[in-house]
């Protein structure tokens, strides 16, 4: 493993440790050398190691086990777009980008195969959302989002979907203010789309959507 420069931060780490993978000198089931020895063959301090270590297990790209050690989890192999995610995770308009681009096509495919049992779970967490006193509803947004990317019912998504998750986790966390009814009306217009099977009208209410979501986080971190 090559030593990365000091001036490096976490990020440069976890896309070390992604490239090893990657390139086949890691594999899922191994398990990680002890924090002193990556400190020291990444030339790295302790703060940063576990930084990395952190987003990884976020991703699911690792296993921490208490007294065991750290290990890369089995069912990396399978799940490309899950590396790729945690390769560019602090790029916040390529991740909002990469979101957009999964649901867009997802919703459509979904608009096409949904199912009554799916519309009735949509409609719960409508309900769920309209009933919301406050503005928490983080929980809500991405259970809707969840159950319109199952609908998809494609066995070569699936691999996508628990990166969408994260990506959603991602930039729900960084939207500044949340506008609880303007979030509603757009579920509810995605919900009619769908009901109504109808792709292409799904496809510009989800955008809609997402590109509001977009607009707010990409505003607020060009104030920075």
């Amino acid at each position: 493993m090559e030593a990365v420069q000091r001036n490096t931060l976490s990020q440069q780490v976890l896309e070390k440790i992604i490239h090893l993978l990657m390139e086949g000198q890691l594999n899922p089931g191994d398990k990680l050398p002890s924090e002193m020895t990556l400190m020291h063959q990444f030339d790295v301090s302790r703060p940063v190691l576990r930084e990395a270590l952190s987003s990884l297990e976020t991703l699911e790209i690792v296993s921490r086990r208490p007294r065991g050690g750290t290990f890369i989890n089995s069912k990396v192999g399978s799940s490309p777009f899950m590396a790729m995610l945690s390769l560019s995770i602090n790029n916040v308009p390529a991740v909002i980008e990469a979101r957009m681009t999964l649901e867009l096509g997802l919703v459509t495919i979904a608009a096409e195969k949904i199912s009554s049992e799916q519309l009735d779970k949509l409609q719960d967490t409508i309900t769920k959302l309209e009933a919301k006193k406050d503005n928490d509803y983080g929980h809500i947004d991405k259970e809707f989002h969840r159950i319109i990317a199952h609908s998809a019912d494609n066995p070569v998504v699936e691999g996508m979907i628990d990166s969408l998750l994260i990506s959603h986790e991602k930039t729900n966390s960084l939207i500044p203010f949340r506008e609880k009814n303007k979030t509603l009306q757009h579920h509810k217009n995605i919900f009619s789309a769908l009901e109504a099977h109808n792709p292409v009208k799904a496809f510009q209410e989800m955008y809609n959507h997402l590109s509001d979501v977009r607009d707010k986080i990409l505003q607020h971190t060009s104030e920075y």
